[in-house]
């Protein structure tokens, strides 16, 4: 099945569009990402906040006419999109290559305080997991099995396209800094009807 989706130019052209509504555009990258920078007029709902309080948010955005879902590359997006389509709202499009895509192309982005963004922690703690096995397998023989678990993690994740560690990351305190409840999100939504 193919994920709906709307390229960066044809979201900006819809965004400067004068003669319709805006879409509603959904930031389902941790607080700390949005922070650092996302589309204006964004609203900051992390993936596993969509998730807690999905019912509450499909009927919310069951009133809005266009809603697309914006991450860093589209994977997180997608996710948050099955979860929708899941809980009854058939509606929504993903941005396709995400914020990524989005600054290729030229679109204005609200910039904040900077942080590393998820993916690259991920690779920062797999990197490091990986080097602490093998490295301490040179003491303890049995500490190479760290490496071999965060390897097997890995393509796993790639299978599934879901990442444990990354959800996990996402949980940090340095990941939720400035992180507005959903709630705060749903009654911006609301109003926006």
């Amino acid at each position: 099945m193919s994920t709906p989706d709307v390229d960066a130019p044809t979201l900006a052209e819809r965004l400067g569009d004068s003669s319709s509504p805006d879409p509603t555009l959904i930031d389902v990258r941790t607080p700390a990402e949005f922070e650092a920078g996302h589309v204006p007029g964004a609203l900051n709902v992390p993936l596993d906040e969509l998730k807690a309080s999905l019912d509450e948010l499909c009927s919310v955005l069951a009133h809005h006419d266009e809603v697309v879902l914006v991450c860093r590359s589209g994977a997180r997006a997608g996710q948050a999109l099955q979860a929708l389509q899941a809980g009854g709202l058939s509606s929504p499009t993903v941005l396709t290559g995400g914020m990524v895509s989005w600054e290729q192309a030229g679109g204005a982005v609200n910039r904040g305080r900077q942080s590393w963004e998820l993916e690259r922690q991920v690779r920062l703690a797999a990197g490091a997991l990986v080097l602490t096995g093998i490295l301490g397998s040179t003491v303890v023989p049995r500490a190479k099995w760290l490496s071999g678990f965060v390897g097997g993690g890995l393509v796993f994740a790639a299978v599934s396209n879901t990442c444990a560690m990354g959800m996990a990351l996402a949980r940090m305190p340095w990941n939720t800094r400035g992180a507005r409840t959903t709630g705060s999100a749903l009654d911006q939504l609301s109003q926006r009807r």
